[in-house]
């Protein structure tokens, strides 16, 4: 399964939230022409997210409480039982909440007081861009950043490659 990192896709909604990010990446691999909807694409990921990254973030939430960040729990904090039909611009789903939804692409995110972060998953004809923009608002999340950043660049593909149902 081969993972290209890449630039967001240019008609995709997460482009226009690209301005002015002070942090950004995009993943990409092939999928199968009958793939489902992005926002399928992203439960199916999520239900498979590496222990290890699950491992990372419930230490990330430990240290961040520290210094008044939320605890935004685990990934795959998802109903399995939950159809994607049944989800709405609003509803959480592991540590983001929806903030877009269309067949093609599903834009998710947080806002704490030290940075917004949003992940598009964007179903492309053969292939899934998983998109990241983060703004930060203050020297905390410049400092958190320094350290998510590359932990980050390793996460999205070690998350796509466990999704080996694609």
């Amino acid at each position: 399964m081969n993972i290209t990192a890449t630039s967001a896709p240019r008609h995709s909604e997460i482009a226009l939230r690209m301005q002015g990010a002070d942090f950004h990446d995009c993943y990409e691999m092939a999928i199968p022409a009958n793939s489902p909807s992005a926002l399928e694409l992203y439960l199916k990921v999520m239900a498979t997210t590496p222990r290890w990254v699950n491992a990372a973030m419930a230490l990330r939430n430990r240290i961040v409480q520290l210094v008044g960040l939320k605890n935004l729990g685990l990934l795959n904090d998802i109903d399995p039982a939950k159809p994607a039909s049944a989800y709405r611009v609003g509803d959480r789903i592991g540590i983001f909440s929806i903030r877009y939804l269309s067949e093609r692409e599903v834009i998710l995110g947080d806002t704490d007081k030290h940075l917004k972060v949003e992940l598009s998953v964007c179903r492309l004809p053969d292939k899934v861009a998983v998109t990241t923009v983060v703004h930060t608002h203050n020297t905390l999340g410049r400092i958190y950043m320094l350290f998510v950043a590359p932990a980050h660049r390793r996460i999205v593909p070690a998350t796509l490659r466990k999704a080996s149902f694609l």
